[in-house]
């Protein structure tokens, strides 16, 4: 994805915001569209393996939790899964009953993603554009957007959020440092950091790489970058804490 798309991506996405005039005010948009961007982007990435999970639920139901878990997630190839039959294609369906449907959704999410939609306490959300007659369409455009890997890889998105989480701060008049720093000043913290380190180049070395106010894991990311393109046999453990569950969710696209 080059500047041009990702910008037309976060633009699209941002675009949403419009059904929300009126029942909304500008500062209050992000609490829709991130939650969304993130459910959008588990929707797309669990959608080749969709059968396969649900073949998975029906054949271990009767198993213990651990054993389920552990064979959900083999279905789906990630460390999460949704067994519902329903996407945000077949949410579409029946739009009278899309608030209950949608909360069903996301409550049939593996713990760790369902965890994330509670952190952004998306289910008054889900009420107060229901009651606004706002829902559907908002879930239509969203299921047109598509934010599967194939076409936008794990970097590319985490560039997208972070756009995303700038522009809702810009519109609440929060500072920006409070949620994003530019690529090009964590690129050189990250060389400042690590060029000194005298065994980068020894094979198969690990380093571990810690963030006590991670934000939106953009100095993660880079200092993983940044030991891949000096040692493509380094292994980077990265750690991270934000106590801001917008950015959390970040860490989870």
């Amino acid at each position: 994805m080059n500047v041009q798309t990702h910008t037309e991506l976060v633009n699209l996405i941002w675009g949403i915001c419009n059904l929300l005039r009126g029942p909304y005010k500008r500062n209050e948009y992000r609490k829709v569209v991130l939650p969304l961007t993130v459910l959008r982007r588990f929707d797309c990435v669990l959608a080749e393996t969709k059968d396969a999970v649900l073949a998975a639920d029906a054949a271990y139901g009767g198993d213990s939790a651990n054993v389920r878990q552990r064979r959900l997630e083999a279905a789906s190839g990630r460390p999460f899964y949704n067994t519902s039959r329903l996407d945000f294609a077949r949410l579409l369906d029946d739009p009278d009953r899309m608030a209950q449907n949608l909360s069903r959704y996301i409550r049939d999410y593996s713990d760790n993603v369902f965890e994330i939609m509670q952190r952004f306490g998306f289910d008054e959300q889900i009420v107060r554009m229901n009651e606004r007659n706002l829902l559907y369409e908002v879930i239509r455009r969203f299921a047109r957007i598509d934010l599967s890997p194939e076409r936008v890889d794990n970097v590319q998105m985490g560039y997208v959020f972070e756009e995303l989480i700038r522009i809702g701060a810009e519109q609440a008049n929060e500072e920006a440092g409070e949620h994003f720093t530019p690529r090009e000043v964590i690129r050189l913290m990250v060389s400042l950091l690590l060029s000194p380190e005298s065994d980068l180049g020894r094979s198969h070395v690990v380093k571990t790489v810690y963030d006590p106010a991670c934000g939106t894991g953009g100095m993660l990311s880079v200092a993983e970058e940044y030991l891949r393109e000096h040692n493509c046999e380094a292994r980077a453990l990265l750690c991270g804490q934000d106590w801001n569950d917008e950015a959390w969710g970040r860490l989870a696209v």
